[in-house]
């Protein structure tokens, strides 16, 4: 797994050769990254089903708990069959906007 700083969120790119792999080097760094907003680059991975993306569900929530961002990307996922609160994008720039809008509503009080 690449990470990348970004000016405001850290970008992680998965580079093993199976989810399942990217699944346990994520785990393994995710708390080590409980501070930063997170986009997770998953659109190498053309195979992925619902369950695959809802294994990433509990985190969100509680990144969104203690105040920061997470959005996915990966461009085959229809994000109507999951929770409004979960972010899935198809493109980076997507995720980009979305992490953006989250800080928005954060400043609004939302």
């Amino acid at each position: 797994m690449q990470i990348q700083k970004k000016e405001k969120y850290t970008l992680l790119i998965a580079d093993e050769s199976s989810f399942d792999e990217f699944y346990q080097s994520f785990l393994n760094s995710v708390n080590s990254l409980s501070k930063e907003h997170l986009i997770l680059d998953l659109s190498e991975f053309n195979s992925l089903n619902k369950e695959d993306f809802l294994l990433f569900l509990s985190i969100a929530d509680e990144k969104k708990e203690n105040g920061t961002s997470f959005a996915i990307v990966n461009s085959i996922a229809n994000v109507d069959d999951y929770p409004e609160s979960f972010n899935i994008a198809p493109t980076i720039t997507e995720a980009e906007d979305i992490l953006e809008m989250e800080a928005i509503e954060r400043e609004l009080g939302f």
